[in-house]
C-alpha cells in the first residue's frame, strides 16, 4: 500500500491503447487503427498527505532542519512536475 501511495503522490505515466475495428461483408471484425499514447497522471496532494501520515514515525524523528529540507525537496519536485505538464 505504501508503494501505491508513493507512486500516486509523485505522479506517474500510463500507456493507453485505442483500437478501432470494422466489420467486413462476411461479419468478421478487422482491426483498422491502433494508437498507443502515454498519459501523465499528475501528483496527487491527498496521496502525498496520506503517504506522509503513514511515514509519520519517520518524520517525527527528523529535526526541524531535516523537515525543512524535505519540504523544499517535495515542493521543488511538485513544481518540476507542473512545468512538465504545462509543456505538454
Amino acid at each position: 500500500m505504501i508503494d501505491v501511495l508513493y507512486k500516486k503522490a509523485r505522479g506517474y505515466d500510463v500507456e493507453e491503447s485505442t483500437k478501432e475495428y470494422v466489420v467486413d461483408e462476411e461479419g468478421n471484425k478487422r482491426l483498422v487503427k491502433e494508437k498507443t499514447s502515454v498519459k501523465h497522471i499528475p501528483p496527487d496532494l491527498t496521496a502525498l498527505k496520506a503517504y506522509m501520515e503513514v511515514r509519520d514515525t519517520e518524520l517525527t524523528s527528523m529535526s526541524n532542519e531535516e523537515l525543512k529540507k524535505e519540504k523544499e525537496r517535495l515542493l521543488a519536485e511538485l513544481k518540476e512536475n507542473e512545468e512538465k505538464e504545462k509543456k505538454k
